[in-house]
């Protein structure tokens, strides 16, 4: 039997140079703020927003450096395997 309870302390510890509003130590992703799918609840609200999402997307446009690095990737793969790329071409005789 204990004469005293022990209390719940609470330690709020500041840092001292800290002048920032919030607490310093919140951890928050860099994009949070841009994303419509962060707090949605049940998973087809997720699916229907992330599509929704990918419809309003601004680049839409394939990128011509992974077009190229794939054509590199194909045409030494076909190397590697001593493809004859001759069947493409017709021949005169």
């Amino acid at each position: 039997m204990a004469i005293f309870k022990n209390k719940i302390r609470k330690f709020e510890y500041k840092p001292r140079y800290y002048k920032g509003e919030g607490s310093p130590y919140a951890i928050e992703h860099k994009f949070d703020k841009y994303r419509t799918t962060l707090n949605n609840k049940g998973l087809k609200a997720k699916f229907t927003n992330a599509i929704e999402e990918l419809k309003n997307s601004k680049g839409k446009g394939i990128n011509k450096t992974i077009l190229i690095i794939a054509s590199i990737l194909v045409l030494y793969f076909l190397y590697i395997i001593d493809f004859d790329l001759s069947i493409f071409f017709t021949s005169s005789k």
